[in-house]
């Protein structure tokens, strides 16, 4: 059965569409009254582990903002905890990890696990969000980029800089690498669970990638990407997602994936230039801006579509949904996309 709408796929692959696609990072969550309810009683590694519950959350804003995609409710460190890190998250204040790597010696508590193992219920929930989608829209799966993984595996909680973190690359980077690449060993084995599964599409999220240098984001960084997208982009479209480092857009572009998200610190005309014609661009409202009045928010959406210009882009944030945004500006963002018409 095919697609009732594969706007997003057909942008992906560089097809002329009769609009614009939207979806928003983080749209699966924090924001929506209907998700509240769910977390207030149980756990978030419950909701991301129990197929139904991952199923519901996920398919809740394709049924109340009514975005062009669904993206699956889960999280980039059940990598880390398949790989036998202790994995906690604390309400509102984020990840810790107890137990971090900090030496050779501490590679040897992790493992490239096997994925249908230890993520098999990602896979469940996968298959059921397919189920009770329908053919609406396409379901989006993804993780985390190694160097972003690496970030949270060495500094044990979120920072602003991950010092600890790239201390430890600097300091002792054969261990760093061979740690990179157990996560990538692992990660493209996972994403490739997902696309048996059922996922259409799949992004990679490089969180931290904007703290590095274009030379270090190269080494530990698009070095470990460049593996995870030759390995997928022949079964299923991928998108990159590193915010902030659009210096090295051209350099992502050239990896083959069909998708790069930018951040809303770089101009459209700007990142087209340096991605280049070959690639579709997603992005790139600031998700604060989520937050003016809704007739600011539909001006700063159409100004958006506008420089993007026609073909080639995924309307999106430039990072995940702030959980203070009302729901009803949320809609009026995905609704301004899509009766958009270009000039």
């Amino acid at each position: 059965m095919a697609l009732q709408n594969d706007l997003l796929l057909r942008t992906l692959r560089g097809e002329q569409t009769e609009r614009t696609p939207v979806w928003m990072m983080r749209q699966a969550g924090r924001y929506l009254p209907e998700y509240m309810v769910l977390r207030e009683k149980y756990g978030f590694f419950e909701r991301c582990q129990t197929p139904e519950l991952a199923a519901e959350i996920t398919i809740q804003p394709v049924d109340i903002v009514g975005v062009d995609a669904a993206i699956l409710f889960s999280d980039i460190l059940v990598v880390p905890q398949a790989m036998g890190l202790e994995v906690q998250l604390i309400e509102s204040k984020g990840p810790f990890l107890p137990d971090p790597i900090k030496t050779v010696d501490d590679l040897k508590r992790l493992r490239v696990p096997d994925v249908e193992e230890s993520l098999g219920y990602v896979y469940s929930a996968i298959k059921l969000i397919k189920q009770e989608l329908n053919e609406r829209v396409p379901l989006i799966g993804f993780a985390g980029a190694p160097w972003t993984l690496l970030c949270y595996m060495v500094q044990g909680k979120g920072s602003k800089t991950f010092d600890e973190a790239k201390a430890f690359c600097y300091q002792q980077p054969e261990v760093a690498h061979q740690l990179l690449q157990m996560i990538t060993d692992t990660t493209i084995a996972y994403l490739k669970g997902q696309v048996k599964a059922g996922a259409d599409v799949v992004q990679i999220f490089d969180s931290w990638g904007g703290l590095l240098s274009p030379a270090d984001f190269e080494n530990l960084s698009l070095k470990y990407i460049r593996q995870i997208v030759a390995a997928l982009k022949d079964e299923v479209p991928t998108i990159i997602f590193a915010k902030g480092a659009w210096h090295s857009l051209e350099t992502m572009a050239a990896t083959g994936a069909h998708g790069l998200g930018i951040d809303w610190c770089i101009d459209p005309k700007l990142a087209r230039q340096f991605a280049g014609n070959n690639v579709t661009l997603q992005g790139n409202f600031d998700p604060a801006k989520l937050l003016s009045p809704i007739p600011v928010i539909e001006k700063e959406v159409k100004a958006m579509l506008a420089a993007f210009g026609p073909g080639r882009h995924i309307a999106n944030l430039g990072h995940g949904i702030l959980p203070n945004v009302p729901v009803d500006h949320a809609r009026a963002f995905v609704d301004t996309v899509k009766n958009y018409v270009h000039a």
